[in-house]
């Protein structure tokens, strides 16, 4: 059975699926009269840019690479006709991501896989799920992987040893690649542009600040339909936020602020809490929740102010609610999503226009 792992950006996943050698004893996992043969992939622009950065081991110590994404390249879907996906996958594309990493530090690292760090991500901040196959045949002489993906890396890597390896990563049929990432583990985001970063979003996303429609719930479980407006993505500072006690991690990223507009327009009274429904998706293929900041009686955030008016709101009525999501640096928003409530309820998506907070 396919086990999911969570993957660096947060919603995308490292995918384990079997393949085996047809005839052998875990042929059932493959397909029968599997071919090498495929579609020459089609390499997309992107400036092989390298960068220093940080990878940590299992005992959490911090290694230095330095490491460049050297080709993205569209497969076909016939690339992988003889594995065994998982039914969400089925109908993606394969991408596939060829990288090196060299080990500038001064002594030999083992079971160096700084590939987990990586995400290929849409223009909308969507992650592509990152697919890793093993052979559930020890026998099997075939590693499964197309001819177009075949650099394995390597496990130890001496001091200024340089090695390569590529991953796949599934995307829907509607979306583009628009920007490689790595989630670097000193706290920033490494962001490479794939054709200038304008990639295409998935079907369904909205310009921004375009009103949408929506459901939610009041306390009694009673669907209430929504009109939803995006009215901002603003760049903030830890400044604001200065009265909170936030840990030393959440003290190295950046708040940005959403403001959203909603229109009550069911038969009955709603409580302004549809924040709570608000992420962020990054350039870099996170998705963050709103940040919960415990204040009772307090002033809150003069800069985001939970509800203005701050009172329940009547059908017809109108509320203005702002949530605060917290970014790494480097990785800034690219969509913003809302996730009503109750039954019929469905994830709406906007391109993300954030300025710079003034």
């Amino acid at each position: 059975m396919p086990i999911r792992i969570a993957g660096a950006a947060g919603i995308s996943a490292l995918m384990l699926l079997a393949v085996g050698c047809a005839g052998g004893p875990g042929a059932g996992k493959a397909k029968p009269g599997a071919s090498e043969a495929v579609t020459p992939a089609k390499p997309l622009p992107m400036k092989a840019t390298p960068r220093p950065a940080t990878w940590t081991d299992a005992d959490h110590k911090a290694h230095r690479l330095r490491i460049t994404p050297t080709r993205l390249a569209r497969g076909s879907d016939s690339d992988l006709a003889h594995i065994q996906l998982d039914d969400d996958l089925k109908g993606m594309v394969p991408y596939y991501l060829t990288f090196s990493y060299t080990n500038t530090g001064k002594k030999t690292v083992s079971e160096v896989d700084p590939a987990r760090n990586f995400s290929v991500n849409g223009a909308d901040g969507q992650a592509a799920e990152q697919v890793s196959l093993f052979r559930s045949n020890p026998m099997a002489t075939s590693s499964g992987l197309p001819p177009e993906c075949r650099e394995s890396g390597a496990a130890e890597l001496a001091a200024g040893a340089t090695a390569a390896i590529c991953r796949i990563f599934m995307l829907p049929k509607d979306q583009r690649p628009a920007t490689v990432s790595y989630k670097d583990d000193g706290g920033d985001t490494l962001i490479w542009q794939v054709g200038g970063g304008k990639g295409g979003a998935s079907a369904g996303v909205l310009p921004a600040g375009k009103p949408a429609d929506g459901i939610t719930e009041d306390s009694r479980s009673r669907p209430i339909p929504l009109l939803i407006t995006p009215k901002g993505v603003r760049a903030g500072s830890l400044a604001d936020l200065s009265r909170f006690d936030l840990d030393a991690d959440e003290k190295k990223l950046i708040p940005y602020y959403v403001t959203m507009q909603y229109r009550n327009r069911g038969k009955y009274d709603l409580l302004p809490s549809m924040s709570d429904g608000v992420a962020l998706r990054t350039t870099g293929g996170r998705t963050v929740q709103k940040l919960t900041l415990i204040d009772i009686g307090g002033p809150g955030v003069g800069r985001c102010p939970d509800a203005v008016p701050h009172k329940m709101v009547k059908p017809g009525g109108t509320v203005t609610e702002c949530s605060i999501h917290l970014l790494p640096k480097g990785d800034p928003p690219a969509a913003v999503v809302f996730s009503g409530e109750g039954a019929g309820s469905e994830r709406v998506t906007w391109r993300a226009s954030a300025d710079d907070g003034k």
